[in-house]
């Protein structure tokens, strides 16, 4: 249906790939992880977890999500992106799904591993379709709009889990986790419906630009430059985890904060998020990568500080506006650098080893955070951390090309 539509009107069908590619990131980053940070206090409530408990939680999702980064290339190999990508959408719906059926710590930490491994398994071969499908002039917009799907899934996790723990009670987390489970595998379906290795397989010709750099891809291991952003990306993954994961228990348990009221800052952080892939992508076309980064990475930084030192509602709308306004734009923009740098066909492989160096920020990021709260009694001390390091990355970034 989506090529007979494209034929017919006269649209392109590479912008049916970026639909699609809103869609699975909205199942696999935006649904498959970020949900947990606004189902999370219901939960661990019921359940009875520490902040120490909560944090490995989420760092037992990122740890599936570096295994996949380790296997992803080969999978891809195997099997193509697209069956990739509609078995780890399949993976994360059903362990969601079975998450709402679970009756304590080790089973909700296994579980979420499982969805961790699924959303890197469907993340990265989607991002990579965008050196497939596009020139390198558009890869930023392109990127820019397909990691919108997060914005999407914050916006409606914000107003469905008060609404369903609302009607249901103590069974509401566990019903936000099936109907979360059920959306997922829809996405799948539709993805693997939608979605094409390349523009070959539909007639098409791919991008003429090889990138910057050539050479045989097991030179990435001795790729001072891969290392580099690799380095800036583990910054992001560590520093913006925290947020996204602690933010709403930090308002709910620390502030007082209605859950309502705190879903409501949740719904419009995801809906200014929209607006960050593909504004920043895009200015990441115009104004260089480098840039670009520089800017994200300030405006985070100056987020996790506001909301650290929170004395009113102020300040939390003015972290989440500073936060969302910039909040996925920055794997748009590296996944564009990474094309630009390596070139369509290394993307996959170059782009998998930055975000395997990623995947340790995003593991340690919450245990740590956890772990400091715990001790120091707050989250305020793990925001001002993150606010720290997200300022050293903007450093890092001013030096992107010299010598790396």
């Amino acid at each position: 249906m989506p090529l007979r539509i494209s034929r017919r009107y006269g649209i392109d069908y590479s912008w049916f790939i970026v639909v699609a590619g809103i869609l699975c990131i909205l199942g696999s980053i935006g649904l498959g992880r970020f949900t947990l940070g606004m189902i999370l206090p219901s939960m661990a409530t019921d359940l009875g977890f520490t902040y120490s408990q909560i944090g490995f939680i989420s760092t037992a999702n990122f740890i599936g999500y570096l295994v996949a980064v380790l296997v992803c290339g080969r999978l891809v190999g195997r099997f193509g992106a697209r069956m990739t990508i509609f078995l780890a959408l399949l993976l994360i719906g059903v362990s969601v799904i079975l998450l709402g059926l679970s009756v304590g710590f080790l089973s909700v930490t296994v579980l979420y591993t499982f969805t961790g491994f699924g959303s890197g398994a469907s993340n990265i071969p989607m991002m990579s379709l965008v050196s497939k499908w596009f020139e390198r002039k558009n890869r930023g917009k392109a990127a820019g709009f397909i990691v919108i799907g997060s914005g999407f899934a914050i916006l409606l996790s914000g107003k469905m889990v008060p609404f369903v723990n609302k009607t249901f009670g103590s069974l509401g987390w566990r019903v936000n986790w099936w109907i979360t489970g059920v959306i997922v595998l829809a996405i799948g379906l539709f993805c693997f419906k939608v979605l094409k290795d390349s523009p070959e397989e539909i007639g098409g010709k791919s991008p003429t630009d090889t990138g910057t750099t050539g050479g045989p891809v097991v030179s990435i291991v001795k790729d001072r430059q891969a290392y580099y952003l690799g380095i800036i990306y583990f910054l992001f993954g560590f520093t913006y985890v925290i947020y996204v994961t602690f933010i709403v228990t930090y308002l709910v348990k620390e502030k007082m904060i209605a859950e309502a009221v705190a879903g409501n800052f949740w719904s419009y952080l995801g809906l200014l998020s929209l607006l960050s892939g593909p504004v920043f992508g895009t200015l990441s076309d115009r104004i260089g990568r480098k840039g670009a980064l520089m800017l994200v990475f300030t405006f985070q930084s100056i987020s996790y500080f506001l909301i650290a030192i929170a004395s009113s509602e102020l300040f939390i709308y003015a972290s989440v506006a500073l936060f969302g306004v910039v909040a996925w734009s920055i794997p748009s923009i590296m996944a564009a650098l990474v094309g630009d740098l390596y070139g369509a066909d290394r993307t996959p492989q170059v782009f998998g080893f930055v975000t395997f160096i990623f995947g340790f920020g995003q593991i340690s990021g919450p245990a740590i955070a956890g772990m400091v709260a715990e001790k120091a009694g707050s989250f305020s001390y793990s925001f001002i951390m993150a606010s720290v390091l997200a300022a050293l990355a903007v450093a890092l970034s001013a030096r992107i090309g010299k010598g790396h």
